[in-house]
């Protein structure tokens, strides 16, 4: 008699119907407003990475991935005519995607873009000529890879808020990277079950290194382990059939999530709407962790009244500084010690905001961290969690009061910052965004070049020119990494 494994994986099934999606999911199936919403996505990701390849994470990383440089044939964000094998490439591209917290992040939480696009940049310079996908099967794969991220922590309530025991973007990314490989190299639906399954063996990292230098290896290796699954599926190993399946006693990827309830993928028909057409992302405007973006927002407002109630802004006249905000303790941090603390401490961020009026690239530099002024005002933080203020990016707030030395206080609140998917990034915004992050390493007419690639991708002829001739810097790297 078959087992309850066998007849199972002979009927349609989650991971089946994943399978097919990917597989037989089409460019026709994108609607203007995915095209348009990925193609920022994709052009904040190259930004954020060239400038990340200044970083000394990357770098750590990259040296590493030169000790084993056989089969050189991706590009490397910032680094003209540097190699790399297709995974190492991936690899240390994802670093750099997400070594700043400057990557985009959606809703239920992860860093979609980061997981995804690394593994095809690499891949389509892996692929012989007569094999090259163009710029439209490029975009279909980069969104098969968004809508599966989206639709897997959308089988766990657990996933909607901000988490606590797995990093998302190296669960759901892993798979999202392996689903969106599988496509770009066109593999049957038999083996795009198997690359998810083989990359759910891959995928997790505890949140436990938040705020470390590892923490941008979880990007890194998502991306990385995603393009291995599809390559190792490619050449035939097989998995379990029924990965993304409830199954009692065997957990596949529920093991990942509580509450797990799967729902199968429909298989387009003469039409699909993706996720990303209902839920929009959301772009930083400076390189942290997207709840401090509430609160540098809130102590803007807060600085703002200050100034309008006596003229300047004098921290001699504050008594204490209150911040209201959610209960999530690795972003609770009141005085960060390294650069990747400080992108994860709303005392840090609020202070900086109010101390200097802005929050930027320069913001989370060793001086800037220990300097007398910022340390004087984190010592008047006070933190209060208002059982209304969720730790869910769709739902939280950020209050900064500040109480001064008379009794009075000024209360600045931010519920929806610039940037949000409820308030996104205008072009202009986006455009200078990227300009700022790119110019790092490459001169203007070559980041002009990448936003007008970007923009017209569907018409590129080969999708491999994005990477090999565009993000790779045309001058030296610098010698010292701005952070």
């Amino acid at each position: 008699f078959p087992t309850l494994l066998e007849k199972t994986a002979a009927e349609e099934t989650v991971t089946s119907s994943f399978a097919s999606f990917i597989h037989g999911v089409r460019p026709e199936h994108l609607s203007e407003v995915v095209r348009h919403r990925s193609k920022r996505m994709i052009l904040d990701s190259i930004g954020v990475g060239l400038v990340g390849s200044t970083t000394r994470v990357f770098n750590i990383a990259l040296r590493y991935c030169q000790l084993y440089a056989s089969n050189a044939v991706s590009s490397v964000y910032g680094r003209k005519g540097l190699k790399l094998s297709p995974t190492l490439a991936a690899f240390t591209n994802g670093i750099a995607a997400h070594s700043m917290d400057f990557d985009d992040t959606w809703h239920p939480a992860t860093h979609p873009s980061g997981a995804v696009l690394p593994a095809l940049l690499a891949a389509s310079q892996m692929l012989p000529p007569s094999s090259k996908p163009d710029g439209l099967d490029f975009l279909l794969a980069f969104n098969v890879g968004i809508e599966v991220q989206g639709r897997l922590m959308r089988f766990s309530t657990e996933a909607h808020n901000i988490p606590k025991r797995f990093h998302p973007p190296s669960v759901v990314g892993t798979m999202g990277s392996a689903a969106a490989t599988a496509k770009l190299l066109s593999l049957n639906e038999t083996q795009c079950a198997h690359a998810l399954a083989i990359a759910a063996s891959l995928a997790g990292a505890p949140m436990a290194n938040a705020a470390t230098q590892a923490k941008p290896l979880h990007i890194g290796n998502a991306t990385r382990l995603g393009l291995e699954a599809a390559l190792l599926a490619a050449r035939g190993m097989e998995a379990s059939p029924l990965i993304l399946d409830d199954i009692p006693g065997c957990s596949g990827f529920s093991a990942f999530y509580g509450e797990y309830q799967p729902k199968p993928l429909p298989l387009p028909a003469n039409s699909h709407e993706f996720l990303l057409e209902k839920q929009d992302v959301a772009f930083k405007r400076f390189p942290a962790h997207l709840g401090m973006h509430w609160i540098v927002d809130a102590a803007m407002s807060a600085r703002n009244l200050l100034i309008n109630y006596s003229g300047s802004f004098s921290p001699s006249l504050i008594r204490a500084i209150l911040l209201r905000i959610p209960v999530s303790k690795y972003i609770n941090r009141p005085f960060p010690e390294s650069e990747h603390q400080a992108r994860h401490s709303f005392q840090f961020n609020a202070c900086t905001a109010l101390l200097d009026g802005e929050v930027g690239l320069n913001s989370f530099t060793d001086g800037c961290i220990h300097r007398r002024e910022l340390m004087e005002l984190l010592a008047k933080v006070l933190v209060e969690h208002p059982e209304d203020n969720l730790a869910n990016f769709d739902k939280m707030y950020g209050e900064v009061a500040l109480v001064l030395e008379n009794g009075d206080v000024l209360t600045g609140r931010c519920d929806t910052f610039y940037g949000h998917w409820r308030k996104p990034l205008s072009r202009e915004s986006l455009l200078k965004k990227f300009r700022s992050n790119a110019s790092h390493v490459l001169p203007e007419d070559k980041v002009n070049s990448i936003i007008m690639t970007v923009e017209n991708l569907e018409n590129l002829p080969d999708s491999s020119q994005l990477s090999k001739n565009e993000v790779q810097a045309q001058f030296s790297a610098p010698n010292d990494p701005v952070s």
